[in-house]
């Protein structure tokens, strides 16, 4: 079953609130979630292709500054968005396992690497990332100790912090999901079009 991290997209609650509130306190409760957002990105990518991942849907609302000149207003394929969810899901993964074991991360360096979307151009490339990504994260799980360090948090600015809650191992690797979730709508609406485009 996904996640409803709704009250937390929406800012009603932290994080850390939600987490309290669903109970969410072991690497068990983490790995079902993984299992259950990534078996929903198969299920969008179902009919996609070679030429459905690399669809550039219209995107009204897109606005990347980080994006090359020409890309910034440019809608995200189905290819650039699996890797720029994995990425980031991968890198609070590894933070939690980190927090686990009783390590206070800092903020920097950062764990996070994205390779470049344009050189993913075939439906195999992405179906790869995703199994990847998904033996990465709960091989993450996997190196949590027995007894979690879960007192252990990451240090964050004090405005982060406000709008999400104390990072720890759990919470830290439930960012990293919110992140993923907030961007299935988009994947859908981009599935949506890649099909219309083919009738």
């Amino acid at each position: 079953m996904l996640p409803d991290f709704s009250p937390v997209i929406s800012g009603e609650m932290t994080l850390t609130q939600w987490a309290t509130r669903e109970g969410i306190t072991t690497a068990d409760h983490l790995r079902r979630f993984t299992e259950a957002v990534l078996d929903e990105i198969d299920a969008i990518l179902d009919e996609a292709d070679d030429t459905g991942v690399t669809f550039i849907p219209e995107d009204p609302l897109a606005d990347d500054p980080h994006a090359p000149e020409g890309e910034q207003h440019q809608g995200w394929s189905l290819a650039h968005l699996v890797l720029h969810v994995t990425a980031s899901a991968e890198e609070w993964a590894a933070v939690s396992s980190i927090l686990a074991r009783g390590i206070a991360y800092a903020r920097e360096p950062r764990l996070r690497y994205e390779p470049d979307w344009h050189s993913f151009t075939t439906r195999a490339q992405v179906d790869q990332r995703l199994a990847e990504s998904r033996r990465m994260r709960l091989a993450f799980l996997d190196a949590w100790p027995d007894a979690p360090l879960l007192h252990i948090q990451r240090e964050m600015s004090e405005n982060f912090t406000k709008k999400h809650g104390p990072m720890n191992a759990v919470t830290a690797y439930l960012f990293g999901l919110r992140h993923e979730v907030a961007h299935l709508e988009q994947m859908r609406e981009a599935a949506r079009q890649m099909r219309e485009a083919v009738r």
